[in-house]
């Protein structure tokens, strides 16, 4: 058998991994993809022959090709992330007809509801470094040793990097455990009755004097600038709430709405004595840009 059809179907064995590590550094499947036939066309140039472990070696180099591709990214202040429908007629690289079988969209969509959409959009708050030392030790097992060869850290300094972005995913809420459980519940409850279309559900969890207000960007998506009553406030979001999330949003529960990882809105709530008060509905980039997001 021809020497390079063996290492394509070694490489082939690692893909779903390599994309894997690559989509969560990046959150692109487009991105993921060109990482990893990247990682291909240089274990196809650079061969086999002294590698003992294939896996752990293409896993480090598409984490390093994650982290040029990140940085080079907030270079260029590019939307990090991009949902799978989005990636159009968009070119490939000569080495995707040297080793086949790239992820359909609908496992792109699985990945990403696996991941956990919340968690994406916090992973793009971090930096490219801190990003990639937090994925590979708390999302792939990779020791400190390891990971420091990726970042040209030491491996207490990527340890640190890898704690920080710990401490900022989980993020710090700002009020008590208790009343944080009890607010959780109203929210998760306000999305399912949301999604599952019950009038009734959500005016159980709405004040009846609740005030939703939307910035400039969020009415282009279709909100009212302002609506009050829960009669208004549950007709408006009776069958909707798709693609949205809980999440910790300037330390209280409120919620994302993120199709495929891609930050598009975000409600912040206001409750007191188990109602929803007060939402605000923001979708202007720098407003959320300014917002700190954490995954409960």
């Amino acid at each position: 058998m021809d020497e390079q059809k063996i290492l394509g179907d070694r490489f082939e064995a690692n893909r779903k991994h390599l994309y894997r590590v690559a989509y969560r550094m990046l959150g692109s499947p487009g991105e993921a993809e060109d990482a990893v036939q990247e990682a291909w066309l240089r274990l196809s140039r650079a061969g086999a022959d002294d590698v003992d472990n294939l896996s752990g070696w293409l896993t480090t180099v598409v984490a390093r090709i994650c982290l040029d591709m990140l940085r080079a990214r907030k270079t260029r202040r590019e939307e990090p992330l991009e949902a799978p429908d989005e990636k159009g007629g968009e070119e490939k690289p000569a080495a995707a007809s040297v080793v086949p079988g790239t992820i359909d969209p609908e496992q792109e969509a699985l990945l990403a509801d696996s991941v956990g959409l919340a968690l994406l959009v916090v992973l793009q708050t971090l930096a490219p470094a801190e990003r990639v030392a937090f994925v590979l030790h708390d999302m792939f097992d990779l020791s400190f040793d390891e990971i420091a060869s990726v970042v040209g850290r030491t491996p207490v300094a990527t340890r640190q990097l890898a704690s920080r972005a710990r401490r900022r995913v989980q993020g710090q809420p700002t009020v008590p455990e208790v009343d944080l459980n009890r607010q959780r519940g109203v929210i998760e409850a306000f999305l399912a009755a949301s999604r599952g279309g019950d009038f009734d559900g959500l005016l159980a969890v709405l004040d009846p004097d609740v005030v939703v207000r939307a910035d400039g960007a969020a009415v282009k998506f279709g909100s009212a600038p302002e609506m009050r009553g829960a009669d208004a406030v549950a007709s408006a979001f009776k069958g909707r709430a798709r693609n949205a999330q809980v999440a910790l949003v300037d330390g209280a529960p409120g919620v994302v709405v993120a199709p495929n990882g891609k930050l598009l809105l975000v409600l912040r709530a206001k409750i007191a004595n188990g109602f929803i008060i007060e939402v605000e509905a923001i979708a202007d980039p720098q407003r959320l840009a300014e917002l700190e997001l954490a995954v409960l």
